[in-house]
């Protein structure tokens, strides 16, 4: 009889809370997973995101430099080893060479919003504008970005239930993303309940343009 080996130890504390949720959001727009089953990466140009992802997830490893696929440029890297917690990234929907194929992702009702921030503290974007084509028209709009089609799909549906909203999808024809936009009313509905707490982890610099394009309209995400 073959000896079994010693079980993996896991370096990954696997309980779930806002900031782990979050960072399982950051994974899913700005992380890999290795072919070797084992490692885990996450790249990001952003020295906040950075600390944000160490920090919800108590790693203490070195930052590294990682060429980034978009832009072909060094970028600050995470990348670590923890057979558990990649099998537990797989159980919940994630895989290696994720980004076209990645699809629902097992979050708890609880922290889904949480995990929502940190796809778009990821890959997700915010602007405003004023619209020229009506006196002092001023829009804004909150957008989730991926790769896969089935992805933004339960990204719509799991918003839908939650604040009735529909949102609607654009497809880049020389970017080749998918995006879930939200404009002014439900987009405003979206920001209040990813940003339900000033002391939520977050990515700064993406809340503040929120809070200022918010100002404009009257409108505030902390009472």
């Amino acid at each position: 009889m073959r000896k079994r080996g010693p079980k993996p130890k896991g370096n990954i504390k696997i309980k779930w809370s806002p900031e782990f949720a979050y960072a399982i959001g950051l994974i899913v727009t700005d992380g890999s997973l290795s072919k070797d089953e084992r490692h885990i990466s996450f790249t990001s140009k952003d020295a906040q995101q950075i600390e944000n992802f160490m920090n919800c997830l108590g790693l203490t490893v070195k930052i590294g430099k990682k060429v980034s696929g978009y832009e072909g440029r060094e970028q600050p890297n995470v990348q670590f080893g923890d057979v558990l917690f990649f099998q537990f990234l797989v159980k919940i929907g994630l895989m290696p060479a994720k980004s076209k194929i990645v699809g629902e992702i097992k979050i708890p009702k609880k922290y889904f919003f949480d995990f929502l921030r940190g796809t778009f503290d990821g890959d997700g974007s915010f602007h405003s504008y004023y619209d020229t084509r009506w006196k002092s028209s001023f829009m804004f709009y909150t957008i989730f970005i991926s790769a896969s089609k089935k992805h933004i799909d339960w990204l719509r549906n799991e918003i839908y239930m939650r604040l009735k909203i529909q949102g609607h999808i654009t497809h880049g024809k020389t970017a080749k993303v998918y995006q879930l936009k939200y404009a002014k009313t439900d987009s405003f509905q979206i920001l209040k309940n990813m940003y339900y707490s000033r002391e939520v982890v977050c990515l700064k610099r993406k809340r503040l343009k929120v809070e200022k394009a918010l100002t404009i309209e009257g409108k505030k995400l902390f009472v």
